[in-house]
């Protein structure tokens, strides 16, 4: 069934649920500046809004716009700032 998370006091809201290509979340950020810690690699697609990303290893920002996916290896920290309410999609492998 359906697991409701929430992260950055309350900032960060998702919904987890079971895919054909394995577990994911959907999910909403407010504006702010965030670190998530993985524990799989994640791809991550941006479903409206604007996400900027500090991957690991990197030292420029990049941005990702509505239908646009990255993916974050596995046991990282990466860091984001958002800039208007944005919503995603967390697929895990």
């Amino acid at each position: 069934m359906f697991r409701i998370n929430e992260y950055f006091d309350g900032q960060v809201k998702s919904i987890a649920f079971n895919t054909q290509d394995g577990p994911a979340t959907v999910g909403v950020m407010a504006p702010g500046e965030y670190i998530f810690g993985t524990s799989t690699v994640e791809y991550m697609t941006v479903t409206s809004g604007l996400l900027s990303i500090l991957l690991p290893g990197e030292s420029e920002w990049r941005d990702y716009r509505e239908f646009e996916t990255f993916k974050v290896e596995k046991d990282v920290k990466f860091q984001v700032k958002v800039a208007e309410e944005t919503s995603y999609r967390c697929l895990y492998q």
